[in-house]
């Protein structure tokens, strides 16, 4: 320890050798202050973590659209009728689900439906006349190889351009749709909001759009049958119109009729239908074209 009255150095004792300055007062002003400069920083008290305020209301929806899904499929027309502006919600969410499963179905069971159109074909008197049973098993052994076979991959099959392009157009045409019904209810004197009217028809729609997921799952499961419930889902609509509409009371007399109210929005229904099936028909034409000019799908056969 260095002295510090004349630097001296000393290997310890109390006083220095050389000038006797006391060195204990040396330690005790050093260990003050080091202890003065040293200041222990106080700890942040710990704070538990807050679950995220979008994952509580995505739960909170979730929850609420499961309950109100079931109890659509339980009691249709009781809860069509209980479903008021605070449903809007969970009818949107209904309408977007059978806009979309439409769609995912088609990607994921289009060889199905490939497979169903060409067996119905061989099936016609006028080809299975003309066909030997040694072409029959050649087909079928061709049928199998297709199921087996992971197309998307050769022909390119992008899922996201496929199901987003449809499912947008899909939409609109249920919106349009929607707006038609609403409109003949208003020329009919049905004296109700926008909102309601939708909560009210995208309940309806909940029948419907479980015949639609069922067929999803189907499809996901390659069980060819998916296509009824598809088909089902699709046209069920024409039933949604109806229902809506009778399910409110007029506040007058001489509005339009109910029934001609209907059949205006059918002729809308068949249009957007129309519009939907060309739209998937110029989607098969590509699938078609691209399965047409693959080497590698060529080479399966």
């Amino acid at each position: 320890m260095n002295c510090s009255n004349c630097g001296h150095f000393n290997d310890g004792g109390k006083f220095c050798v050389k000038c006797g300055h006391k060195l204990q007062e040396e330690v005790a002003v050093k260990q003050a202050a080091a202890a003065s400069e040293y200041q222990p920083q106080p700890q942040p008290a710990y704070a538990p973590q807050q679950p995220n305020q979008r994952v509580r209301q995505a739960k909170k929806v979730s929850k609420s659209f499961f309950s109100y899904f079931a109890e659509g499929i339980k009691n249709p027309t009781a809860t069509a009728q209980a479903a008021g502006e605070s449903q809007f919600v969970n009818a949107l969410i209904t309408v977007i689900l059978y806009a979309l499963s439409i769609p995912i179905m088609l990607y994921v069971g289009w060889k199905l439906l490939l497979i169903q159109f060409v067996r119905s074909m061989f099936k016609l008197p006028i080809i299975s006349e003309e066909l030997a049973p040694s072409d029959m098993e050649d087909f079928n052994t061709g049928v199998d190889l297709i199921k087996a076979t992971d197309i998307n991959s050769i022909i390119h099959f992008n899922f996201t351009d496929f199901v987003f392009k449809q499912g947008v157009f899909i939409f609109i045409g249920l919106a349009v749709i929607i707006g038609a019904t609403y409109v003949a209810a208003k020329f009919g004197k049905v004296d109700v909001s926008f909102k309601e009217f939708f909560s009210r028809f995208g309940t309806f729609l909940i029948i419907p759009t479980a015949l639609l997921l069922i067929g999803l799952v189907l499809a996901f499961l390659h069980v060819e049958y998916f296509s009824y419930f598809m088909n089902f889902g699709l046209l069920s609509i024409f039933l949604v119109v109806p229902f809506t509409i009778a399910s409110f009371k007029q506040s007058g007399t001489n509005g339009l009729d109910r029934i001609y109210s209907t059949l205006i929005v059918y002729v809308v229904i068949t249009i957007v239908l129309t519009f939907i099936a060309n739209g998937l028909g110029e989607e098969a034409k590509t699938i078609i074209t691209r399965m047409g000019n693959s080497s590698e799908l060529n080479d399966l056969f």
